[in-house]
């Protein structure tokens, strides 16, 4: 074996280890940030919605108010409307979330869409909601397009994204709600997406998921 061939065969060695110590090691917990055992093995309301997942995540916090306080703040989400709570440059085109309930943004309901992108031309649509308990948000995307489609047409694209965001709050102690939120996706063709979910969105997710999770007990608190 050449000199060549030996660093190449350890540099391939060194990235398998990386790798599986990270499927093993790290994945887990970034797709289970914050949950405990019971809440991440769980069925939620909007589970059902995409039975033959391919990827799943749950990812919880306490927040300090019982869940009547804190609805109001999720049902006001969306972009042009109260954001996201998260990376506002990220997800919101640069516009500060709401760090007050608006009225005008209290009245949802299930079908409605939340556009995911300021320019209004990606959604999501209110999957389930079921008023201080459960909202679940879903996005069909065709890629690369990145355009929604219907899920329940038929035939589906050559390649897309179907998936739910689900908020679920839980009463906990001492006045305090846990908020419990589990994302479940499919997408094609799976030898680009299944990469792409586990380099890029399950990370991302983590990102702007725990940020949602701060800012959100910023916004809580401020209020009791």
């Amino acid at each position: 074996m050449s000199g060549y061939q030996s660093r190449l065969w350890r540099l391939s060695l060194g990235a398998a280890a990386v790798l599986a110590g990270y499927g093993l090691l790290v994945r887990p917990r970034v797709l289970s940030w914050g949950a405990t055992r019971e809440e991440a093995e769980r069925t939620y309301p909007g589970d059902e919605l995409v039975p033959d997942a391919q990827g799943s995540s749950t990812m919880a916090t306490t927040l300090p108010a019982p869940p009547e306080d804190v609805w109001p703040w999720l049902v006001q989400m969306g972009c042009n409307r109260g954001g996201w709570y998260s990376w506002d440059r990220l997800d919101n085109g640069g516009r500060p979330s709401a760090e007050r309930i608006a009225p005008q943004w209290q009245d949802l309901r299930e079908g409605r869409r939340l556009d995911s992108l300021p320019s209004g031309k990606a959604w999501f649509t209110v999957a389930v909601l079921v008023p201080e308990r459960t909202l679940v948000l879903r996005a069909e995307l065709e890629l690369p397009s990145g355009l929604p489609f219907d899920a329940g047409s038929e035939p589906l694209p050559r390649a897309y994204i179907d998936g739910i965001w689900g908020f679920h709050l839980e009463p906990a102690t001492g006045g305090t709600t846990r908020l419990v939120v589990r994302t479940r996706g499919r997408s094609r063709p799976r030898v680009l997406t299944w990469p792409a979910d586990v380099l890029f969105g399950e990370p991302a997710h983590l990102v702007m998921q725990t940020r949602q999770f701060r800012n959100l007990r910023a916004r809580v608190a401020a209020r009791t």
